[in-house]
């Protein structure tokens, strides 16, 4: 599973990065994305119900989470290399995740985007492939 690449559209005479990963900015950027989204996770009361599925340090779920957001956006697959395939849903089975737990990590992830000021046109591609990935590893009801 791998975020859509092909970023530009035909309306514009600037060129796109040509993957997600470059838009973002690179390791360095999803980096901070990552320490921001899971920085938020524990601050924000919002986001209580995602924490609670999360070990007290948090550490390795930012490492995993970066690995993958690499590879997933087009950059190298850090993820892959250490681990194998994501296999996402049977990796989240252990844990009941269902529409409020999606909704909160989607909001987690955007409050992140906006807060490290990525562009909206990608913020909007993100947030639906996110939202796509989200929802599949939904396994309980409500």
């Amino acid at each position: 599973m791998r975020f859509n690449a092909c970023m530009s559209d035909d309306s514009s005479s600037t060129p796109q990065p040509a993957t997600a990963f470059e838009w973002v900015g690179g390791e360095a950027a999803v980096r901070t994305l990552v320490d921001r989204f899971y920085d938020l996770m524990d601050l924000e009361p919002a986001y209580a119900g995602i924490r609670a599925l999360h070990p007290p340090d948090m550490a390795e779920s930012r490492d995993k989470l970066f690995w993958f957001l690499c590879g997933w956006l087009g950059g190298p697959a850090l993820y892959v290399e250490r681990f194998g395939h994501p296999r996402l849903r049977a990796r989240h089975l252990p844990y009941a995740i269902g529409m409020a737990e999606r909704d909160q990590w989607m909001m987690c992830m955007l409050q992140a985007m906006r807060d490290q000021q990525l562009p909206e046109p990608l913020v909007e591609r993100l947030l639906e492939s996110f939202y796509n990935t989200a929802d599949w590893m939904r396994n309980k009801g409500g």
